[in-house]
This record gives C-alpha cells, sequence and structure tokens, in this order.
C-alpha cells in the first residue's frame, strides 16, 4: 500500500472559506506511484473527498477531478469514503455531487441510518456491478462474508432515515445554512491561540497553536465545553464542529459563542 500525500497547506491556505485555492497539483504524485508500482499492480485508489478524523481537510479545488482523471487513464478503480461527507454534511447529497466528479465506488455509514443503530453500504458503478453479474447464474450478486449483512432492524432505520431526509428536505436546510455557519465559524479567526480555520457545508475544524506541554489547547477545550453542554470533537491541535443538519441559527451561534470564550479562558 503507498499513500499520497496529504493536502494540508498552512502557508498558501490558511482561513479558507470552502475548498482551499491551492494543491491540486498534489494529485499528480498518483502519477508518480503508478511509474513506480505500474497501473497494473494498484487496486484502486481510496480518498475521503474531505478528510475529517484528520482535522477537517477539504480537499483542493480541482485536486478530486485530478484524481479522476488519472485512475480513468490508467484504468484503476477510484474509492471515494463518504462516511463522513455523504448525507447532507457537506450541504448536497454526497460530496461526488457537489464537486462533479463519478467515483467507481462510494463507501457510506453513519448518515445512512442518523447514526441511530451501525450499518455501512457500498455503492458501485453500473462497469462494476455488471462485472459481477459475469458469474454462474445461481451465484450471489455483489457478495459478502458479513454476519449482519442486511440486517433487518438496520435497514429499517436506514429506510426511515432515507425518507426522512426527501421529506424535511434536509439536504437543501444544510446547502442553506451553510453560509451562515461558516460566518459564525471564521468569526473566531482573530481570537487566541487560532492559527487556521477550515470549512466545508456544515462542518469546520479550529486549528489551534500547538502547547508544549501533554495535553493540548483543543482536548482542554474540549473537555471544558462538555461540561458547559457543548460535544465537539478534537483531533491533535484541532477542534472539529459538525453538528446536526436539524440545527437553528441561534445554536450555531451558541457553538462558536462557547468556543470563543473558552479560547479567552485557556493559556
Amino acid at each position: 500500500m503507498d499513500h499520497l500525500p496529504h493536502t494540508l497547506d498552512l502557508r498558501r491556505n490558511a482561513f479558507s472559506r470552502g475548498l482551499p485555492e491551492h494543491g491540486a497539483e498534489l494529485a499528480d504524485e498518483l502519477e508518480r506511484i503508478v511509474a513506480l508500482h505500474d497501473a497494473s499492480n494498484i487496486a484502486a485508489v481510496i480518498v475521503e473527498p474531505m478528510a475529517g478524523s484528520t482535522g477537517v481537510l477539504p480537499a483542493p479545488k480541482g485536486y478530486l477531478k485530478r484524481l479522476r482523471e488519472i485512475c480513468t487513464k490508467h484504468g484503476i478503480v477510484l474509492i471515494f469514503d463518504e462516511v463522513i461527507t455523504g448525507f447532507g454534511r457537506l450541504g448536497a447529497s454526497f460530496a461526488a455531487e457537489k464537486y462533479g466528479v463519478v467515483p467507481d465506488i462510494m463507501t457510506v455509514a453513519k448518515g445512512i441510518t442518523n447514526g441511530t443503530i451501525p450499518m455501512g453500504a457500498a455503492i458501485v458503478s453500473d462497469e462494476i456491478f455488471e462485472a459481477f453479474m459475469q458469474g454462474p447464474r445461481d451465484a450471489i450478486d455483489l457478495p459478502h462474508g458479513y454476519t449482519y449483512t442486511a440486517h433487518p432492524i438496520a435497514c429499517a432505520a436506514a429506510l426511515a432515515t432515507l425518507d426522512t431526509y426527501a421529506e424535511e428536505h434536509l439536504f437543501e436546510r444544510a446547502a442553506t445554512l451553510s453560509p451562515y455557519f461558516e460566518e459564525a465559524a471564521h468569526s473566531l479567526r482573530d481570537f487566541p491561540h487560532v492559527v487556521d480555520i477550515r470549512n466545508e457545508g456544515l462542518v469546520a475544524g479550529i486549528e489551534l497553536a500547538p502547547r508544549n506541554a501533554s495535553t493540548t489547547r483543543a482536548f482542554e477545550v474540549f473537555e471544558r465545553a462538555f461540561h458547559d453542554g457543548l460535544l465537539l470533537r478534537y483531533t491533535g491541535d484541532t477542534l472539529a464542529v459538525s453538528p446536526p443538519l436539524i440545527i437553528e441559527k441561534g445554536e450555531i451561534d451558541r457553538i462558536f459563542e462557547t468556543i470563543g470564550r473558552l479560547l479567552k479562558s485557556i493559556d
């Protein structure tokens, strides 16, 4: 397994609103990997359209399209991990739709059942589906070996969640709220310790200056916020904010007011 370089570039892209302007050229590293291993030895390229657990890293403008072009050129399967970016988080049904880049496979979870019960799914292109249809007539379509495949309770939760997304227009609601959320997130730009703010849709990452101690500032804010009734997420020096799609503007204000107050209270 080989790895593409990450796209975080604070020197050129700090405090970007939405997709960063710089960094699409980093996708060309895939060409070097192809030259090193030969395309026939590369099964797939797996990428999060916006890396979540590593600190909210939206892909630079043009990066995903360039990956698509290179994968198509060399006959490599492109897989989008949309566990975090799917189901309205970015203000669209999926990142693939928002950015106009069609992968060969999408992996999804979490939002498919509103997190009420574990479920994951893989969505594949017609070409991949047809490849699986070339086996014996009595073979299982797209076979998997999971004990809880198609668990009825998980499937019921997924169907109910998908109906709610449609009936309450939650993807569209997320898109409408995204500019307000962006302004609220970037209102913290000049607060103590803030070195970067990254956002896309209804998700934001607030990166804090590192501290020379065993406890990061992000963890300290996370802990204090929890006792104030606000649940955040942190990764290293980055706070992550990803509220439910039903959030109201007043609640968005409260989130960032709380974070701002806590930033002023720590050293």
